[in-house]
């Protein structure tokens, strides 16, 4: 299984979940379109809308967000820099130099977290496009009877990227977050959705992880059956729900389950308090 002051902007608690491991299918299946393309090949452009008619049957912004300057205190007037703060730059101030080198991917970041957001709630998010490195290890599973189930090692594995996530004073990011939205807007239409409002999709992939189920027994998984002589030398990263409702579920969902009750509870509290700080008027 492979695989979101503090946390990064909206990726912020959502890619927490991308901590949640190496998903076992991502790093050997591509993301369905039209989920972007890894940094650094170049982002998905898409076309605007060809006629007014289009233009007009673009969904209206249910949650609206400004971006705003850096006179909203998001950043101290002492530190500011000469020149216009780059996003990366801000993060860096924001989290400290060792969680950007350590945690943090900060190459093409907008784009990053607005695929990441947006793949969390398709089939597959691909854990080469997280504005995170996943945490150190590797997915276990334990005998449960005739079964397999998550080994509950999996769950320590999140430890350190827990507690960033309930130290993160969540208004600070979401500061940061407004004051760089344009990118993150931008860098959303690029993946194909050109006249899309990207916080509009961030509520509702965090509406889709809240919804998430809790486990009430340890979560049975199952490596696939690979025919053929060839077998795979990473076979851990193959592993799927053996459920098939959960194995049904989109990716972020299927991230929450495989963190263990715990995590997910704790990740829901500072989701609900991200979804206040971003639809609230």
């Amino acid at each position: 299984m492979n695989h979101p002051a503090r946390l990064l902007t909206i990726a912020l608690v959502l890619a927490l979940l991308g901590l949640g491991a190496w998903h076992w299918r991502e790093a050997w299946m591509p993301a369905d379109p039209p989920a972007a393309t890894a940094p650094g090949v170049g982002p998905v452009v898409a076309s605007p809308p060809a006629s007014a008619a289009a233009a007009a049957s673009q969904p209206a912004v249910r949650h609206p967000i400004d971006a705003v300057s850096a006179a909203d205190g998001s950043e101290p007037a002492a530190s500011a820099p000469a020149a216009p703060p780059t996003l990366e730059n801000s993060l860096a101030r924001l989290f400290g130099q060792e969680l950007i080198a350590t945690i943090f991917q900060t190459d093409d970041f907008a784009r990053r977290v607005a695929a990441t957001v947006d793949n969390l709630g398709r089939e597959k998010a691909p854990a080469r496009l997280w504005p995170l490195h996943p945490p150190a290890g590797r997915f276990t599973a334990r005998k449960e009877g005739e079964a397999e189930v998550i080994a509950a090692d999996n769950f320590v594995r999140y430890a350190r990227h827990m507690a960033l996530v309930e130290k993160t004073d969540l208004r600070q990011v979401v500061a940061l977050y407004k004051r760089f939205y344009p990118q993150f807007q931008q860098a959303y239409e690029e993946l194909g959705y050109p006249g899309r409002h990207f916080n509009d999709r961030v509520v509702e992939v965090i509406d889709l992880l809240l919804a998430t189920p809790e486990p009430v027994a340890p979560v049975a998984v199952r490596p696939p059956v690979v025919q053929g002589p060839i077998q795979p030398q990473q076979p851990w990263l193959l592993y799927e729900f053996a459920e098939p409702t959960a194995q049904a579920m989109p990716a972020g969902a299927q991230l929450m389950m495989r963190m263990g009750v715990d995590n997910q509870r704790r990740l829901k509290v500072r989701l609900v308090e991200l979804r206040r700080l971003l639809t609230r008027s």
